[in-house]
């Protein structure tokens, strides 16, 4: 599988816009979804830690996974995570890892998913009940927020009724949205949502 972050990387971390993406998400994140310290966390998508950096002092364990060796890469050179973070370089929507989590978190993953029904089967399937998902992605857009003809990237956000309605035929309850960031690129802004769901 090609690596479609091996350039971006190396400068992903001082992106501004990215940095404020992943302190604006994981603000939210820790409003809406009680932490504890016995919690395994996934955290799909996970790039280089930053949504992990959030959560990792609050649980026992988050396992990164993402299918970006270059981006994995830059999170294990994260003293601070080392200790408290496995990362795994696997595409577990259609390779399981086979274990169950306390909770999935993802930031600005999931448009890079062109299945996203299977996404959240799988999500469902690598939760123990009760266990919750609590996912962010660009609100529906234009097709204005990347440059046109990138890669990789396989939805201009998405509508929230019907990816509600996507969560709970597969399995979730008490869904819930929230907005946790506005991208602002001068012209024009993209709201960012961040939904917490339950599975059944």
């Amino acid at each position: 599988m090609t690596d479609l972050f091996s350039e971006k990387a190396k400068d992903w971390d001082v992106n501004e816009m990215v940095l404020a993406l992943s302190n604006g998400i994981g603000g939210s994140l820790k409003e809406k979804v009680k932490l504890n310290e016995q919690m395994q966390v996934l955290d799909f998508g996970a790039g280089t830690g930053l949504l992990t950096s959030h959560v990792a002092p609050d649980v026992a364990k988050v396992t990164a996974v993402d299918v970006s060796e270059s981006m994995l890469e830059q999170l294990l050179a994260k003293e601070a995570l080392k200790d408290q973070v496995e990362t795994v370089c696997q595409d577990i929507v259609h390779h399981p890892l086979g274990r169950t989590f306390d909770l999935i978190i993802s930031a600005m993953a999931m448009h890079h998913v062109e299945d996203t029904e299977q996404m959240l089967k799988s999500f469902a399937a690598h939760l123990k009940p009760g266990a919750k998902v609590a996912l962010a992605d660009l609100d529906k857009e234009d097709g204005t927020f990347h440059p046109e003809g990138i890669d990789g990237v396989f939805h201009d956000g998405f509508e929230r009724e019907a990816f509600q309605m996507k969560l709970e035929r597969s399995g979730f309850k008490d869904v819930r949205f929230t907005t946790a960031h506005t991208v602002d690129k001068g012209e024009k802004q993209y709201p960012v949502f961040l939904v917490v769901a339950t599975k059944q």
